[in-house]
């Protein structure tokens, strides 16, 4: 049997570690060649396990606790990728070179010429300064343009939001809320142009070709008197004097003889469905008889002053009886053209007053002077109310429900619930829809150029559209349609620059 000190042995023995420290001596029974193999071959295995078990045991550590070498390890890549667009700058400038191009042909340039030719006269040939801007501010269709513009910026993005933001929640509550919304949008479809060709027809004066006006002339009628036949008149040689729109028989009637008023001046399709006119009845009791008629046969002859066969009543004709000029008594022609007076009116004077023969209601002059810019703005809301709709829509879809039936759990209505939780919710998409709005009115021109007539387009000019009348107008200057381009992006600018600050406080958040 080997002993402890022979090197054939497998007692460990005074063998020196990885440390160099030697081991302590091993006593007792030594042990095979074959066990010292298979405990040295699972042994390190052993090590390995436990470190990685210790490892994957341990805390993560925060940046601050790692070391510089791991901190410069986790950002290899990113320090990589840096580092190679710092060796090769150009790769990256290669691929910004279209875009840049493309934005400094269509963006920088005409800014840079516009300023330029800004502070020239009108062909371009000599300086004159600040002239171009002088003129500007003292020019009365400028200021008219600059005052519309005001209004477009207050009224037409405040009422386009109002009514987005309404139909928003609204169509929220109701089954065919997706359809209301795809007839509300379609607008958005249409192009200015066509816009404006379509509402230039809404607004026609005629109520038989313009749709507002056959609306508004409708509900009047139904609660207004109408004048029966407006474009009746006498004979010149008619007894018959005309005073202030009315018209008075030049002697006195009496109980004796029936009062003839023949009128003429109605076209005999107007009159076509009316009644043949009959002669009055004898008069009794002192009363007053008489009739109105239209003293005309179409394609024939008819006596002046006679009720010829055929000749059509004048229906609904008010007749009055006048002493001293005071009204006594007053009648109505009947279908057939006739009328009745009492008996104080005998000996008096017949007048047929002017409320007969007053031009029909027209509606309302909605492109004349006063009402055009509003008219042209009504118009831009019907295109743009759907645009403010399907973006409030969205925002709201993001609502959180939770917040809307805790408030109603607590007792708040509709209302409330509107006006303190859905409103300041939405107030960032309220502001886009805004911000938006207003940067697209400043630049408004094809509704104001269609819509407006030519004889009030000066009541209804906008900056843009006396950029295009200045530069391109009867008398050209292009000098003073570059200074009103500066200016107009000067107003531009300050809007763009509150929407770039929200949305920097929106992207912090």
């Amino acid at each position: 049997m080997p002993t402890p000190s022979q090197p054939g042995s497998g007692a460990t023995g005074d063998i020196p570690d990885d440390a160099g420290a030697p081991d302590a001596p091993v006593t007792g029974a030594a042990t095979s060649t074959s066990s010292s193999t298979t405990e040295g071959a699972t042994a390190p295995k052993t090590a390995s396990s436990t470190a990685r078990a210790a490892a994957d045991a341990a805390p993560a550590r925060t940046p601050a606790e790692q070391t510089s070498a791991e901190r410069s390890g986790a950002g290899t890549a990113v320090g990589k990728g840096a580092s190679a667009l710092r060796r090769r700058p150009w790769i990256a400038a290669l691929f910004l070179l279209p875009a840049l191009v493309v934005l400094g042909a269509l963006v920088v340039y005409p800014i840079a010429f516009s300023v330029f030719r800004s502070f020239m006269n009108a062909d371009g040939s000599s300086f004159v300064g600040l002239d171009n801007f002088t003129e500007l501010f003292t020019d009365d269709n400028t200021l008219i343009a600059f005052r519309n513009n005001l209004v477009w910026v207050i009224v037409a993005p405040a009422v386009c939001t109002a009514l987005g933001l309404i139909f928003a929640v609204l169509t929220e509550k109701v089954r065919w809320g997706t359809a209301f919304k795809l007839l509300v949008f379609m607008p958005m479809a249409i192009s200015m142009l066509a816009s404006g060709i379509i509402f230039r027809l809404v607004y026609e004066q005629d109520p038989d070709r313009g749709v507002a006006n056959a609306m508004w002339t409708t509900v009047h009628d139904t609660f207004a008197e109408t004048s029966p036949w407006p474009d009746a008149r006498p004979r010149t040689d008619a007894p018959l004097t005309i005073s202030k729109g009315a018209y008075t028989t030049k002697d006195t009637v009496d109980a004796g003889s029936p009062a003839y008023l023949p009128l003429v001046g109605i076209p005999p399709k107007e009159a076509g469905d009316a009644a043949v006119a009959k002669k009055p009845a004898k008069a009794e009791g002192g009363q007053i008889t008489g009739a109105v008629w239209l003293d005309f046969v179409k394609g024939g002859r008819s006596e002046h002053g006679v009720i010829d066969q055929q000749e059509k009543a004048l229906a609904g004709i008010k007749v009055e009886a006048v002493k001293d000029g005071r009204k006594v008594a007053e009648a109505t022609t009947g279908e057939d053209g006739t009328f009745t007076l009492p008996a104080a009116a005998d000996g008096a004077k017949l007048r047929l007053p002017a409320s007969n023969f007053a031009a029909p209601y027209n509606g309302i002059d909605w492109l004349g002077p006063t009402l055009v810019t509003p008219a042209i703005i009504g118009s831009y809301v019907w295109m743009w109310a759907g645009f403010a709709m399907v973006l409030i829509a969205a925002g709201l879809a993001g609502v959180p429900r939770e917040l809307l039936e805790q408030a109603r759990v607590d007792g708040c209505n509709e209302w409330k619930v509107f006006r303190k939780v859905t409103v300041p919710l939405l107030a960032p998409v309220l502001g886009v829809v805004t911000v938006t709005l207003m940067i697209n009115v400043l630049k408004i021109f094809d509704l104001v150029y269609v819509i407006a007539p030519g004889a009030t387009q000066r009541e209804a000019n906008v900056l843009a559209l006396q950029l295009y009348l200045k530069s391109f107008g009867g008398s050209p200057d292009q000098g003073a349609g570059s200074a009103i381009a500066v200016v107009l992006l000067l107003l531009v600018v300050p809007v763009m620059i509150l929407n770039i600050r929200r949305l920097r406080r929106e992207s912090r958040r």
